[in-house]
């Protein structure tokens, strides 16, 4: 006679840590996927830069950053408004779908700009948020990309007010307002 026994669920914490394990690997997977393709791509447009991995806010968050005298070469890969860096980073988002079979949130950041964009929106933002709470009316804001609108409407939510993002691309802007209408 054979003895059985039941699988024993894992405790909840177990399976969450399980989770994130697998999470994390998931998106270093995605951040040295990105960093070969970028790597590469730095060689063909023979410009100097390192690549620096981490992950920031449950998404790969992948750098290039060069010495400063090679800064204003590597800053042409931002191009102005950051056009050029949103392409870039869509380009290494398709590279790392097409190795791993699964879309990517991965964010690129190049020579600090986004950094630099998210400390001047976060200003925006935090100037709005004063207007909303002394006139009680809502404030629009300028169009912004996705990952502008993001940068605000986290600040927003940190202030507890509340925003939404209108209009159609290219031309979608957040709206703050003291409660949700």
């Amino acid at each position: 006679m054979t003895e059985q026994t039941a699988a024993r669920p894992e405790p909840a914490d177990a399976v969450g840590a399980d989770t994130a394990d697998r999470t994390t690997s998931r998106l270093e997977e995605e951040g040295e996927i990105a960093a070969d393709y970028l790597e590469e791509f730095l060689d063909i447009v023979d410009l100097d830069g390192d690549i620096e991995l981490d992950i920031d806010h449950g998404r790969a968050a992948v750098e290039i950053v060069a010495e400063s005298d090679s800064q204003a070469r590597l800053s042409r890969l931002v191009g102005s408004d950051g056009e050029v860096l949103d392409a870039l980073q869509e380009l290494t988002r398709l590279a790392v779908q097409t190795s791993t079979g699964e879309r990517s949130r991965l964010m690129l950041d190049i020579a600090g700009h986004r950094a630099g964009r998210r400390r001047e929106l976060t200003e925006l933002a935090e100037q709005a948020i004063a207007q909303v709470r002394s006139t009680g009316e809502e404030v629009s804001l300028p169009s912004m990309n996705p990952f502008e609108r993001k940068v605000v409407h986290d600040a927003v939510a940190a202030a507890e007010l509340v925003s939404d993002s209108e209009g159609v691309e290219p031309h979608r802007r957040v709206v703050i307002r003291a409660e949700s209408s």
